[in-house]
């Protein structure tokens, strides 16, 4: 059995353990991404990104319309249309096509609905060869693979494992290191294919409907071959690749060769209407779940996907485990997302407790897919249709309770005394049971009294720094980690804004605002927590309501609108609490439009800048804290290299301790490359995390919160 058709956990625990894969991997993303992104410098991707969007929504929306025109298009021109219904339905009318021209030889270009389909397995009972023409494709045939991205097939693979493939194929040495060699081996190797193959099997990247063509986009050549050579050409296609016109078609070049493989074009961007004179040509139209995420809200936009694979390309996780892990045929973000639809829930099941919600993904995403908050949809399903880990849910349903977890925290934080050490930390090492998770990181003690118990009600302002909010009311949400681990960035943020002339409300009887539950597929209790939390905060009397937590913000004005999204009432409450939300470096920047030098010190502190993920990714915080650090304050940022995940991600970073320690060790060592000592940050539980490594790993690096530096700034000012 080969390793990408191994069970779940043998797979995660062989690519753990594979250090040379995620080297390649890692490689590949920072070079991907410097070149990606210098691909978009001449072209606007935000401009083209919402080009195709509203081209695929146009498409999905009006999916029957469009398919009827493209059907009487390619008709016309002499294309036999055919429509699968399912996966099987594909399989059979392709091999029924085989049986009727006696076909033996398939010569296949790359199709991932072929993938999908397992197309090449059924040939096989016919008595039928399919073989791959796409170089990458071929390799991962030859070991008995699926590709393990939908773009790069065999990107994890090292050119030595390749040379071992080749050199066992062909029974004579082929060379392990000259790639060159190796291409041209398995040119040679594969061009009669082309002239004695009864079949032709192609993908689509586009249908377009205004004219029957099929557009194709490749960088070998071998689709051309394998769609104008054998005297029968199949072109598989899923029904969602319609697009409308040329015009879309053309923005889809523009797109998918920027940000699949950072090019400006691919070397062949082929158009099929109609079939080679003297040909046959046959289109098959596959649905197999497609309509399905089409009449679900939640899903209708995945359809919208173009198959770039960059969400593969910027994703932590993958990088550490690659596709054959992260995925089950359609590998990465967007794989974790259809394939409930497309194979089944439990084929995704454990592949989707990878994610770690850091939101990447959608930055990337060439049609916007809310690729995070649709895996937190299919991880709801998942816990929907297999529970939850029993001590995780007996853990949920406690924080759920805020009187019951109250009792919990007071009882905890008398019982940590004999253990908590210098720093404030909780070393349990050698802990049975829970040692993976304890080994590598120290956790926070937790704080006695916590924020709610040492802060009052009503901060008054205290004037000291101009500001444009002098006079406002405001009211702290703390976070239910700063409440409890790090009151001092709570007071820090009451010091900040009483500074600027603003009065603070802390309502007394705070919790949580649900996203410790939201995160972990447990909608009930975090709907439970997102009521109790509206049911405070829209009772205040204030202006705006600020935390000092990016990821509470991105709860609070974003999460909620889809958490309430089939309850009208509550929806409504969720979008006026959203639209007052604010992050504090937002709002210290855009509305108490602090100026440059303000907050300068005598001494300017030389720091690195981590990204959180929901800062970055969800809120788009970027020059926001750079401008408090570098204008305001007057401080230098060495910038890190990558603004990758530290790997906390909630309770990934317990229930996947292996991987949350590689990405964590990655980021440390980025920060210590830096030459600084300082890392400096937005989110409570990034600096749980990182304070934690660093601890076990007696590295000589600090980190702060942001909020904690203007504090000392405002304080040094008197």
């Amino acid at each position: 059995m080969s390793h990408s058709q191994l069970p779940f956990a043998e797979r995660y625990a062989q690519a753990l353990e594979n250090q040379q894969q995620s080297t390649y991997l890692s490689n590949f993303q920072q070079s991907w991404r410097v070149t990606r992104d210098a691909q978009f410098e001449t072209v606007s991707f935000v401009e083209q990104r919402t080009r195709m969007k509203a081209a695929k929504t146009e498409a999905i929306d009006n999916l029957d319309r469009y398919l009827e025109q493209f059907i009487a298009q390619a008709e016309h021109a002499g294309t036999h249309v055919h429509i699968a219904e399912t996966a099987e339905d594909a399989t059979r009318i392709v091999r029924e096509i085989a049986q009727r021209h006696e076909i033996k030889l398939v010569a296949k270009s790359k199709s991932m609905v072929s993938e999908e389909i397992f197309l090449n397995e059924a040939l096989a009972e016919d008595g039928v060869t399919a073989i791959e023409t796409d170089l990458g494709e071929w390799i991962v045939q030859l070991r008995h693979e699926r590709p393990s991205h939908m773009v790069m097939p065999a990107i994890h693979l090292s050119r030595k494992e390749v040379g071992e493939v080749f050199t066992e194929h062909f029974g004579r040495a082929i060379s392990m290191d000259d790639v060159g060699e190796q291409v041209r081996v398995a040119r040679d190797e594969i061009r009669d294919l082309f002239f004695n193959a009864g079949m032709g099997v192609t993908g689509a990247n586009a249908l377009i409907a205004e004219s029957g063509t099929v557009m194709m986009v490749t960088n070998e050549g071998n689709g051309r071959l394998t769609s104008s050579i054998p005297p029968v050409h199949v072109v598989l296609a899923g029904i969602e690749k319609l697009v409308p016109n040329y015009e879309d078609a053309m923005t889809q070049v523009r797109l998918l060769a920027r940000n699949a493989t950072s090019q400006r074009i691919t070397v062949y961007t082929t158009f099929i209407q109609g079939p080679t004179p003297g040909h046959e040509q046959h289109i098959v139209l596959v649905d197999n779940g497609r309509r399905k995420m089409r009449e679900l809200p939640e899903f209708r936009e995945a359809l919208h996907c173009i198959r770039c694979a960059a969400c593969a390309n910027v994703c932590p996780p993958y990088r550490e485990v690659g596709g054959h892990v992260f995925g089950h045929v359609y590998t990465g973000a967007i794989g974790l997302v259809v394939t409930p639809f497309l194979h089944s829930l439990d084929d995704i099941a454990g592949a989707q407790s990878l994610c770690l919600s850091c939101n990447a993904c959608e930055t990337v995403c060439p049609v916007e897919i809310p690729l995070a908050r649709q895996i937190l949809d299919v991880r709801d399903m998942v816990v929907q249709k297999k529970g939850m880990k029993r001590a995780k849910q007996i853990i949920m349903s406690a924080y759920a309770r805020p009187n019951l977890i109250n009792v919990l925290f007071k009882i905890g934080s008398k019982a940590q005394k004999p253990m908590v050490s210098r720093g404030h930390f909780v070393r349990l090492r050698k802990m049975p049971i829970i040692n993976k998770q304890t080994i590598w990181r120290s956790f926070p003690a937790l704080a006695d009294p916590r924020l709610t118990d040492q802060v009052q009600s009503v901060s008054p302002a205290q004037p000291r720094i101009p500001s444009a909010v002098t006079g406002q009311r405001v009211a702290l949400f703390p976070g239910c980690m700063t409440d409890r681990l790090y009151p001092e960035q709570g007071k820090a943020t009451i010091t900040v804004l009483n500074a600027l002339g603003v009065e603070v409300i802390y309502p007394p009887q705070l919790h949580c605002c649900g996203l410790i539950p939201f995160n972990s597929g447990d909608v009930a209790d975090a709907r439970s927590l997102a009521l109790r939390t509206l049911s405070q905060l829209e009772a205040l009397d204030v202006d705006v309501i600020i935390s000092p937590s990016a990821s509470c913000v991105a709860m609070l004005a974003q999460d909620y609108l889809h958490l309430f999204r089939n309850d009208a009432e509550n929806l409504v409450r969720a979008e006026a609490l959203s639209s007052k939300v604010m992050d504090l470096t937002t709002y210290l920047v855009k509305e108490a439009e602090l100026a440059p030098g303000i907050l300068s010190g005598v001494t300017p502190r030389e720091i690195t800048y981590h990204d959180s993920c929901q800062g970055l990714n969800a809120l788009g915080l970027k020059a926001e804290p750079r401008y408090l650090i570098e204008e305001v304050m007057g401080d230098t940022i060495v910038e890190l290299p990558e603004t990758l995940c530290c790997g906390f991600g909630g309770s990934f970073s317990i229930e996947q301790p292996q991987l949350s320690k590689r990405l964590m060790d990655r980021k440390l060592n980025a920060a210590e490359g830096t030459g600084t000592r300082t890392i400096v940050t937005d989110n409570q539980g990034c600096i749980m995390h990182l304070r934690g490594g660093i601890d076990a790993e007696g590295r000589r690096l600090e980190v702060r919160h942001i909020v904690e530096l203007i504090a000392e700034r405002v304080e040094h000012q008197g």
